[in-house]
């Protein structure tokens, strides 16, 4: 016999019923009926006052030890020690009963010693049915609950669909919800004979914007963080890309030990305390890489091609060299540094002027490679006269000074510079210098690549040659005029035919569309749609008209040039990100 069948039977004896034995506890009918099936068991006040009504212990209740568990407790043998209850007639109401009121019934005490009685809590008379009915409070909570859940589960659907199609994809929604999608730097890299904005010349001669006014002013007045340092003017390729690596992380310029040695120069070069980029190819605002866009004019083209390549390839020659030691430059796998690549008028295959100025040269006044080379600076510059002050060459490595801008002056650094071999940008601006960089560098695959050539001529009336157009700047008329009209073979063998005849005046449209030895596509119908474009590809935009110098708003009016820069900027913020 459980407790169940114990309490029932004990109610039983004493004549109550369910209702009357539920009145007395002071608890439901329903409480009752779950504990005589055994759905429930009592609470042990509830035991205790059971014992005190029945005149048994509480362990003949529980486990029915004791006398309790005799047959004398059964409907059909009431126990004697119990005197009736006095009857109620049916239709009058019972009374309340108070277990503290003396005057309602008195039971002899049990054999056993008599447990205390204990006097209600007042919460405990109204505690609350737990029943099976329509209005249970507890099945109304769980339906509640149930309900809540529900909408949680409801929003977190509609976050997780809304959130990306707002920001325009998952891994955007996710950049929101950790400060923000982040903006990459541009970084402008200017070509031969140029300047950044930390030159003294950018103060009165911008050289990013020129004529129209600073253009790094511009587009930082547009929301874009724009950064354009100082190379050397006439450096090689390579020396050019250290130097730009060092400012950008703020860092010792390392030409590398391998390099240094085989051009018999300086291993180090200058020193910058700041980098220009903070936090360059670390990850924030939830794993975002920064990154940087670079543009590179003219001859700042190949300086940021190779840039590319050393991060993300790095140089085994410098690596065998110096060891531990090495520059992170030259240690490669930091390719995710860079999004995109844009070249403006970039000479990819090198400029057929240092080979048309050894069989033109006296028709249109051009001399020996020293004064191609700075009559090539004074051009890219826009200035048919020396500047007047002093030019910063940024020869360190090869102990050449800063000497002031004048015809003999520059001729002099040009001639110490050239007479030490094949590290500078007169050969590397050769046809011959530039497919020799084409063989030992490419494309990175995680990359974009894009290219904007520039034509100043147009075919000749009488004779199949190019002629400058009306309109082209006048230092640059004798160069477009040599190299419209030139045809023959390089030293290295490379033929220069009609087609490298159309020019910008410095160099030719088919060398400035893409290098010779990589892949290459027309732009998309819709240059606007950034994941219509791959990495790794030469996007070549339609040959636009002007010289070398118009992209970079040299000669030319403000309101083309940004209109111009506006969209290019568009474009490139607009790329697809991994």
């Amino acid at each position: 016999m459980n407790i169940g069948d114990r309490i029932s039977s004990l109610r039983i004896a004493n004549g109550l019923s369910q209702e009357a034995f539920a009145e007395r506890l002071g608890v439901s009918r329903q409480a009752v009926s779950k504990w005589e099936t055994g759905a429930s068991v009592p609470e042990t006040d509830k035991i205790l006052l059971m014992s005190e009504l029945f005149g048994v212990s509480t362990d003949a209740l529980l486990k029915g030890e004791g006398p309790s568990e005799s047959p004398a407790v059964s409907a059909e043998e009431p126990t004697a020690a119990l005197p009736p209850l006095p009857e109620i007639p049916a239709d009058e109401a019972a009374p309340a009963f108070r277990l503290d009121d003396p005057g309602e019934a008195e039971f002899p005490a049990p054999e056993e010693e008599a447990v205390p009685v204990r006097e209600l809590p007042a919460e405990s008379a109204a505690e609350p049915p737990v029943g099976d009915g329509e209005d249970n409070p507890p099945k109304k909570r769980h339906l509640a609950a149930k309900l809540i859940a529900v909408v949680l589960v409801l929003c977190l659907i509609a976050g997780a669909v809304l959130l990306p199609l707002h920001y325009g994809g998952v891994k955007e929604a996710w950049w929101a919800l950790c400060g923000g999608k982040i903006s990459y730097p541009y970084v402008l890299v200017h070509g031969l004979g140029g300047w950044g904005e930390d030159s003294p010349l950018n103060e009165h001669a911008p050289y990013w914007g020129a004529s129209t006014g600073s253009l790094p002013d511009r587009l930082r007045a547009a929301g874009c963080t724009v950064v354009a340092p100082s190379v050397g003017p006439v450096s090689s390729a390579w020396d050019r890309a250290c130097e730009l690596y060092a400012q950008l992380t703020g860092t010792t310029v390392d030409y590398g030990q391998a390099h240094a040695d085989a051009h018999n120069h300086a291993r180090f070069g200058r020193s910058y305390d700041t980098p220009l980029i903070e936090n360059w190819g670390e990850k924030i605002n939830g794993g975002q890489r920064v990154k940087i866009h670079l543009i590179g004019h003219s001859f700042g083209g190949a300086t940021v091609r190779l840039l590319t390549w050393l991060l993300a390839n790095g140089s085994a020659e410098e690596i065998a060299a110096t060891g531990n030691e090495t520059s992170p430059l030259f240690t490669g796998k930091k390719g995710d540094w860079v999004c995109s690549v844009t070249a403006l008028c970039a000479p990819h295959n090198g400029s057929s002027l240092v080979t048309a100025m050894d069989t033109l040269g006296s028709i249109v006044g051009l001399g020996d490679s020293t004064q191609l080379l700075a009559y090539l600076i004074f051009a890219a510059a826009g200035i048919a006269t020396p500047i007047a002050s002093t030019y910063d060459f940024m020869l360190d490595q090869f102990g050449i000074s800063p000497v002031e801008g004048t015809v003999g002056s520059v001729r002099g650094a040009l001639d110490a510079l050239m007479a030490k071999g094949t590290d500078h940008a007169g050969y590397d601006l050769s046809p011959d210098g530039a497919m020799e960089l084409n063989r030992r560098i490419g494309t990175v695959d995680s990359i974009y690549y894009f290219s904007y050539p520039y034509c100043t001529t147009h075919a000749g009336t009488l004779l199949p040659v190019q002629v400058p157009n009306t309109n082209t700047m006048p230092v640059l008329i004798p160069t477009a005029t040599a190299m419209g009209m030139f045809q023959g073979t390089t030293k290295g063998g490379i033929q220069i035919g009609t087609d490298w005849q159309p020019n910008d005046g410095l160099v030719s449209v088919v060398s400035a569309a893409c290098p010779a030895t990589e892949r290459s596509s027309p732009f998309p119908a819709d240059p606007t749609d950034g994941k219509a474009y791959a990495h790794g590809v030469w996007y070549v935009a339609e040959t636009r008209e002007g010289d070398h110098g118009t992209v970079i708003g040299l000669n030319a009016d403000v309101e083309n040039t940004m209109q111009f820069w506006n969209a290019l900027i568009a474009q490139i913020d607009g790329l697809h990100r991994d």
